[in-house]
């Protein structure tokens, strides 16, 4: 193999002793800990709390009326039935329109499937794909920001005259709805306020107000959302909750093979 010249090989020597000092060593290591920030139990602590202000922890049935328009078009609305098991597992039934009646969403973990009657086979989703409006199939399908995220506490400010902790939820993976969420919870009581949800390139999709909290399955939660497009001025969803009870469902009711006999 010939020799290299004399300034080549200089060039290699450095760029050599560069990548194997303990100076880069340690800038990299500082860079993947920047990527992965520390646990903060904390924050964790606050989504977790908020989280089952908004939906109880074990088996329960709510109705969601969503009304959507878009500028002054006329409203779209639609009415789904949510089953939910747990933090994993949900089923969401579609209840109006009556042409639409008998689809149903199943979600097992972060896998979801769409049950069509005139279609024999289940058919693979996103979640962050859109249901309705301003909705995606995973905010009907999963809400569960503690286990999709991490965490952060970033500040407390006055939100329309509350104290609010200001948090930065980060995917914890990329089969998730959204990137990242900022969200803002109210200090005293640990209630939801506001939710801002971004894509992965940081660019703000679309808000969250969570409104008219009630008395619902033992429980104050909000009874409805406003989610309004960031870019689209005047489009916007209103979710309406109701009809929530605690129940205990079944195991099967949350498989393909169940779902399968409704169709």
């Amino acid at each position: 193999m010939p020799a290299l010249p004399r300034n080549r090989r200089r060039l290699l020597i450095a760029a050599l002793v560069t990548a194997f000092s303990p100076w880069s060593l340690q800038q990299a290591q500082a860079a993947e800990e920047a990527e992965e920030p520390a646990e903060d139990p904390l924050a964790r602590e606050i989504v977790r709390k908020a989280d089952e202000i908004r939906f109880p922890r074990g088996g329960f049935q709510v109705d969601i009326r969503i009304e959507s328009r878009s500028g002054e078009e006329e409203q779209d609305t639609r009415t789904y039935r949510v089953l939910s098991k747990g933090s994993d597992d949900s089923v969401v039934l579609t209840m109006e329109p009556a042409s639409e009646r008998g689809q149903a969403l199943l979600m097992k973990g972060r896998d979801l499937w769409v049950f069509l009657p005139s279609v024999s086979q289940p058919v693979r989703l996103s979640l962050a794909q859109r249901l309705t409006g301003q909705v995606a199939n995973g905010d009907l399908a999963r809400a569960n920001f503690s286990g999709d995220y991490n965490p952060r506490l970033l500040r407390s400010e006055d939100y329309q005259g509350e104290t609010a902790q200001v948090l930065e939820l980060r995917a914890a993976d990329r089969g998730v709805t959204y990137a990242k969420v900022m969200y803002w919870v109210r200090e005293k009581d640990g209630r939801p306020l506001r939710a801002e949800f971004y894509s992965l390139s940081g660019r703000l999709l679309k808000t969250c107000r969570y409104e008219d909290y009630k008395r619902m399955a033992g429980s104050n939660r909000p009874t409805r959302l406003v989610m309004e497009d960031a870019l689209k001025k005047g489009e916007i969803s209103v979710l309406s909750y109701s009809e929530m009870a605690e129940k205990d469902l079944p195991d099967k009711l949350f498989t393909k093979e169940y779902l399968k006999k409704l169709q």
